[in-house]
């Protein structure tokens, strides 16, 4: 008999936003699944079971109430602790590595996505139990299940006898990275739009109810009641608190249980210990989504809270949080001192306070929110649901996140990609030192992970406050730069010279050399260099550096009436603020800076952002060479006689290595061993450098290439290497290489010959995909590498393996 494998529940979303529990089926589930079945209409059974039988809900129900094996597996869907819906897989004897699957969904459910859900479940479940391809039979006028399959993200083979389709479809796994990637794009598609259907009654609520509103000023609850009130909020506002009967001209009731329905919103500012009574109401009154304000709930406490969320479908935003905000609609759900300005800039932040900070410092500035989450230690609602929410509410023009913790890097990095090509993104490198990690309960991960992780997600970094609002104000106002030449014009030659060192500084280009109109410069002739310098090709972006005198005229004006169709930021030197916006009088704005440094750093980190959307996004390479299946074998056989693991014999190291095509100094007999001759031959014609992998618990494998010779145990390590999480793309490696202080030695300079870098850019890919096959390599030591003038060769190789529990990353799944 096969080993039953662990039952794991999860919730996620389905299509119209609301919450199912997905887990295997157990025998304690027979009831439920022959009762869901038993109430099938008969056009629903007969789909089914292509027949009308009275006993086909009792056979359905045995064959799929076992304990899951990893041939034979039924997982359900169910709502408010009734089944809604039943997918299954059993491994087919006569096809090695092919299931055959099955649904069912509840009449009452139908057009709501289960069916989609449960496969891309079951599609994980497989995978991880190699199963290679599913096949499935449905009738002919089945039209919704077999919208399901084509619909899927997967390619579907389809042969039709007598009314019956049987359909077979590969599933996205070891043989290619572009069938994993098509896939996983689908099915993020249908998350945006179940992310976004379930968060509109966080950010576009119909009602809301502040829970623990107090008739006492000075206290969080009534300042939020008092600001929902104050901002012009149109929906329907309720107070509750068994004291009262109005608040401040708003209806009060005693309980959550009382409300005269079911509102979207519930904000919750009542004491630690009866923040899960609440919960527990609100969920039985049918509320949407709870903002949680209290603090100092603690790990037990804050997990039941979810717990209830998770059963009665609602989602949350905090704990320990300030609320949330969308100023558009006049919802202002914190107890900030001054309402938030409406604008254009979608922010969300671990910090609360942080968080009030830099919304005033927006809605001062003209740009403005479009809505604004403190999410505490994001139990739930996170920076990946509010980007999801952005990229589709037709308002955020630009992203800012504050983000102390990580839940799932992977994802964040696909969303933010993705959202990042339509609109920037921002954050704050916080924590990059010792003494500046949070005291809480989310340390921040290693800065060189948080690194890799922003750049190949194309995320706009500053390395503090000012310097976000700074690059915030240039991007919500600006046209992203097309390149990375600008001209400097001003009527201060010794600031312009400053403006010029900080873009040599800042890796920015001066068209001709700072232009010094001199002090006397009238306005118009100011004003018609600025627009003589837009029209040509030769200039990406203009900075403006001006000091107003008696002499000249308003210079300051002369920058707001320019006709200038490129990236404008301006310098006024006597400015008391460190950044301002200029109206324009035809609509739009420009940065005003008080300091050349601050508009060139602006600049640059927009120029930075407009290369990375502008280059290829790369792809992952699928290599035909590559032995995946022998691999894992290794593997198995290591842990067999290692079963805590440990590193690899040089011997093992080399066998695992050539399963992906990863050149060794030697040839095929090669131990990966530093006194091999041929390693030694291979040292007198290239250059060496160093390929290493690390595991990193939250981010996944880190690639890290660089200058070989440098102790890793320094610091110096940093400036002689770079690194990129996996999976790799071609892009990624060729950057890898570029980057390092190592690149000029490989282009060959000196008397050097060039290394051949096709090669060793394929190598760091066959690593990246090794890496990503086998996550229980938690650590690979290629040193050093040889990268010489037609290969690039591992002299060197050491590997370590560890246990490792393989999570699916990109299921479609709520924390």
């Amino acid at each position: 008999m096969s080993e039953a494998i662990p039952v794991n529940p999860v919730y996620a979303l389905l299509a119209d936003g609301t919450t199912v529990e997905i887990r295997p089926a157990t025998p304690a589930d027979f009831d439920a699944v022959k009762t869901m079945h038993s109430a099938m209409s008969p056009d629903n059974a007969y789909m089914r079971f292509f027949n009308i039988s009275r006993v086909a809900a009792e056979i359905e129900a045995r064959r799929i109430c076992r304990y899951p094996t990893p041939g034979d597996v039924a997982l359900l869907a169910t709502s408010g602790g009734e089944v809604v819906g039943c997918a299954s897989y059993t491994a087919l004897a006569a096809q090695a590595g092919t299931a055959e699957v099955a649904f069912a969904v509840a009449d009452h459910m139908h057009h709501r996505g289960i069916a989609t859900l449960l496969l891309e479940h079951l599609v994980s479940w497989a995978r991880q139990q190699q199963i290679t391809a599913f096949t499935a039979q449905t009738l002919s006028e089945n039209r919704a299940m077999l919208n399901v399959f084509a619909d899927a993200g997967l390619p579907v083979d389809r042969h039709y006898t007598e009314g019956v389709y049987e359909l077979t479809f590969p599933l996205p796994g070891d043989g290619s990275w572009t069938a994993l990637n098509d896939y996983l794009t689908v099915v993020a598609e249908r998350e945006r739009s179940a992310e976004a259907a379930s968060l509109r009654h966080v950010f576009a609520p119909e009602s809301v109810a502040v829970v623990g509103a107090s008739r006492r000023q000075g206290t969080a609850g009534r300042a939020i009641l008092d600001n929902i009130a104050a901002g012009g909020y149109a929906g329907r506002l309720y107070a509750v608190n068994p004291q009262a009967g109005e608040i401040a001209g708003v209806p009060c009731l005693a309980r959550v249980l009382d409300l005269p329905e079911a509102v979207d919103l519930a904000v919750i500012a009542v004491p630690a210990a009866a923040v899960l009574e609440v919960a527990e109401q609100c969920g039985q009154r049918g509320v949407r989504s709870l903002v949680v304000i209290t603090s100092g709930l603690d790990a037990a406490a804050c997990a039941a809270l979810l717990a209830a969320c998770r059963r009665h479908g609602m989602r949350l935003d905090g704990p320990d949080g300030f609320g949330v905000a969308v100023p558009g609609i006049g919802l202002n759900a914190t107890f900030a001192a001054r309402p938030p300005r409406p604008g254009v800039a979608g922010l969300v932040m671990q910090s609360g306070g942080l968080g009030f900070a830099l919304v005033d410092q927006l809605s001062r500035l003209g740009v403005g929110i479009s809505s604004f989450a403190s999410v505490g230690p994001k139990l739930d609602v996170s920076s990946n649901d509010l980007l999801l929410w952005w990229e589709h509410d037709g308002v955020t023009k630009v992203a800012v996140l504050y983000i102390e913790s990580f839940g799932n890097p992977r994802k964040f990095a696909r969303t933010a990609r993705r959202v990042g090509a339509a609109m920037p993104v921002l954050t704050v490198l916080a924590g990059r030192s010792a003494d500046g990690q949070h005291p809480g309960n989310y340390p921040a991960p290693p800065r060189l992970s948080r690194e890799a992780l922003f750049e190949q997600a194309g995320v706009i970094t500053t390395r503090g406050f000012g310097e976000l609002i700074e690059a915030t104000a240039l991007l919500a106002t600006q046209p992203v730069p097309a390149g990375r030449t600008v001209a400097i014009v001003s009527n201060v030659g010794s600031a312009g010279l400053l403006a010029a060192d900080a873009c040599t500084d800042r890796g920015l280009t001066v068209h001709r050399g700072p232009i010094d109109l001199t002090a006397t410069v009238r306005r118009e002739d100011f004003r018609q260099c600025l627009e003589s310098l837009a029209t040509g090709r030769e200039v990406d972006a203009i900075i403006a550096v001006v000091l107003p005198t008696g002499a000249t005229g308003d210079l300051v004006q002369a920058i707001q009436q320019a006709a200038v169709g490129i990236p404008l930021a301006a310098v006024v030197l006597n400015q008391p603020e460190s950044v301002r916006l200029l109206p324009r009088p035809g609509g739009g704005q420009v940065p005003a800076y008080g300091y050349p440094e601050a508009a060139v750093a602006a600049l640059a980190r927009a120029a930075t952002y407009g290369a990375w959307r502008a280059e290829p996004s790369g792809r992952i390479h699928d290599f035909p060479d590559i032995e995946t299946t022998r691999a894992r074998a290794l593997a198995r056989e290591f842990f067999r006689q290692a079963p805590q693991g440990g590193w690899l014999a040089p011997g093992q190291a080399a066998d695992l290595l050539r399963c992906y095509g990863i050149p060794l100094a030697g040839g095929e007999g090669s131990r990966a061993s530093g006194v091999d001759p041929a390693a030694t031959a291979a040292r007198a014609d290239g250059v060496e450098v160093i390929v290493r992998v690390t595991a990193d618990p939250t981010f996944g494998p880190l690639v890290t290439f660089g200058l070989g010779g440098v102790d890793p145990r320094t610091s110096e390590v940093f400036a002689a290497s770079s690194a990129r999480l996996t999976p790799l793309t071609d892009t990624d490696a060729d950057k890898l290489i570029r980057s390092v202080r190592s690149a000029p030695l490989l282009s060959g300079a000196g008397d050097r010959p060039a290394a051949d870098l096709v090669a060793l850019r394929d190598l760091l890919l066959r690593v990246s995909r090794l890496a990503d096959d086998l996550p229980e390599v938690t650590g690979l030591d290629l040193d050093p590498v040889i990268a010489g003038a037609d290969r690039a060769v591992v002299a060197d190789a050491q590997v370590k393996l560890m246990p490792f529990q393989p999570r699916d990353l990109f299921l479609r799944r709520l924390r």
